[in-house]
């Protein structure tokens, strides 16, 4: 048996990049999915190959920065899950701009993407979590800690994810869930492929954190016997690609 044997975890962005490591190191283990994100081809692939492992897994695509989108998958998620073990907070995104040019409509798409939905989803799924003693995981970015030029819009919204981590932790230790953000460097995913695109710069994913590193790190933290809590993991590219040339 797995670790996480018989355990329900439900992820967020959990088609590709990190989301989805995450979601086979647990079917690894034995954890049932319920993945979430906005395209189903993504989803699909990631949830049969956790069925091949010999684990239920279902998908559903939603645009979580939809108020129509979230309110019907709080509906059917409390329908298809007899509980929550897991809630892994993923999903996120990311538009750069210097703040003299930024549109304000970007500001209001990524804070409904990466800020109000796993607000919103944190909360519809708290009575199950409580019920059975569940962990959260707020994928973050050193963005969350440190702020940089060109990027004002992303690093506020992952800054106010800290702060509702940090805040849920605070009130839902004492009813026995364990809350853990992860803060991310530069790492191997379709965003970051985006980002260096966009900057015209030479991406070599080969020298970026892997998302196989970043599930390993965040399964062993779950794996903790209960008389610990790890409540921040910071991770990084062992080299650093910006001095290597590669960004």
């Amino acid at each position: 048996m797995g670790a996480f044997e018989g355990k329900v975890a439900v992820i967020t962005g959990g088609g590709t990049g990190v989301g989805a490591a995450i979601a086979l190191a647990l079917a690894a283990e034995g954890s049932r999915l319920c993945l979430i994100g906005r395209r189903p081809r993504p989803l699909a692939a990631i949830a049969a190959k956790a069925q091949q492992m010999g684990v239920d897994a279902i998908s559903y695509s939603v645009d979580l920065a939809s108020d129509l989108g979230h309110a019907e998958l709080a509906q059917r998620l409390a329908r298809d899950l007899p509980g929550v073990d897991l809630l892994v907070q993923n999903a996120a995104i990311n538009v750069s701009g210097a703040i003299d040019g930024a549109r304000l409509q970007d500001l209001d798409k990524q804070y409904r993407t990466n800020v109000r939905a796993p607000y919103a989803l944190t909360q519809a799924l708290l009575p199950m979590l409580k019920s059975r003693h569940g962990q959260v995981v707020f994928i973050n970015s050193s963005s969350g800690i440190t702020a940089k030029a060109m990027s004002a819009q992303y690093d506020a919204t992952k800054h106010a994810l800290k702060a509702i981590a940090d805040s849920l932790r605070a009130e839902v230790n004492p009813q026995g869930i364990r809350v853990l953000s992860v803060y991310l460097g530069r790492t191997a995913t379709e965003m970051q492929a985006r980002i260096h695109a966009e900057d015209d710069r030479s991406y070599r994913p080969e020298l970026l954190l892997q998302p196989e590193d970043v599930a390993s790190v965040v399964l062993n933290a779950l794996s903790l016997p209960r008389t610990a809590e790890v409540t921040d993991i910071h991770i990084r590219p062992m080299i650093d690609n910006r001095k290597s040339g590669a960004a």
